[in-house]
């Protein structure tokens, strides 16, 4: 099968869109308006891979935006954040208005990447600023966008920090916005729930057992129940599978990996498995999930 275009089946990776200004760095600032290619490289309509940061601060909605496989509904004033390694889908008849971010993954600092979040995905991807909020950081972008669109009046060394410093301002706000909207961001930084949490990023693909992450923890299975249910309202196991489910839909997303792999590498060696718990978490499997983006 292929597209229109002549791709193959492959959901496509996009790469940072080339900078049309002289400045060179890596970031851009576009408008979305009709008529405006802000977003030509990737194709409308279809799932899509990208391996920078996108900001998008609407100013007219409802959008139907595709962020890993939940469809979000947005509004003038809200703000969708997609981050390196989501899969998502442009909406091909919604008009997307407004101002959008697009970042490269190094273009800031450690410490700026830690203290924002950059790359927490438990964060949402869509989130609703309050009028006051909205407005410090639509007055925020403004000014990253003046100093992006400078490219006169400093050295091109200057002109880069000022440009990292002035987005790192927009990027503090937007983290403390999206930290705010999420009950497990809310939690402190080292805490039964996040260890769990931060335990199964780092080891999903090769650990499903509740027992398995209570033993390396050192608690009981009895305390990741009541951590995690008090946190996300769900289950140790549920969250586990959440993200392997997620990890999975990726996989057969934006891969050409045959099925069996895919499962391999989310930690199921056997394929008959593997399909028998994606089916149980999705009503659907494997092979009909990977037609369907097709």
């Amino acid at each position: 099968m292929s597209d229109p275009d002549g791709d193959t089946d492959a959901i496509r990776t996009v790469a940072f869109p080339a900078d049309r200004s002289a400045c060179g760095v890596g970031m851009r600032i576009d408008t979305m308006a009709p008529g405006r290619p802000w977003y030509s490289e990737a194709p409308e309509g279809r799932v899509h891979r990208i391996d920078f940061h996108v900001v998008l601060l609407l100013t007219a909605g409802p959008v139907h935006h595709m962020v890993d496989f939940d469809t979000y509904e947005a509004h003038a004033g809200d703000v969708l954040w997609i981050r390196p390694g989501q899969v998502h889908r442009l909406a091909a008849t919604d008009a997307y208005r407004g101002t959008v971010l697009t970042m490269q993954p190094g273009f800031l600092p450690r410490a700026t990447v830690e203290a924002t979040g950059l790359y927490r995905y438990d964060l949402p991807p869509l989130l609703h600023p309050d009028p006051p909020r909205s407005a410090a950081l639509t007055a925020a972008l403004d000014q990253v966008r003046r100093e992006y669109e400078d490219t006169t009046t400093l050295p091109l060394s200057l002109h880069t920090a000022v440009l990292r410093h002035t987005l790192t301002a927009f990027l503090l706000r937007l983290a403390h916005l999206a930290i705010s909207a999420s009950p497990t961001a809310r939690q402190p930084a080292d805490t039964p729930f996040t260890r769990f949490r931060d335990a199964v990023e780092r080891d999903f693909a090769v650990q499903h057992s509740v027992s398995g992450y209570a033993d390396a923890l050192g608690y009981s299975r009895r305390t990741l129940a009541r951590v995690v249910g008090a946190a996300t309202g769900t289950t140790p196991k549920a969250f586990i599978d959440r993200r392997v489910v997620l990890e999975a839909k990726r996989l057969l997303a934006h891969t050409e990996l045959p099925i069996g792999r895919v499962g391999v590498a989310v930690g199921f060696p056997d394929a008959a498995n593997f399909s028998k718990f994606f089916q149980q978490h999705t009503a659907r499997t494997p092979a009909a999930f990977r037609a369907e983006l097709r």
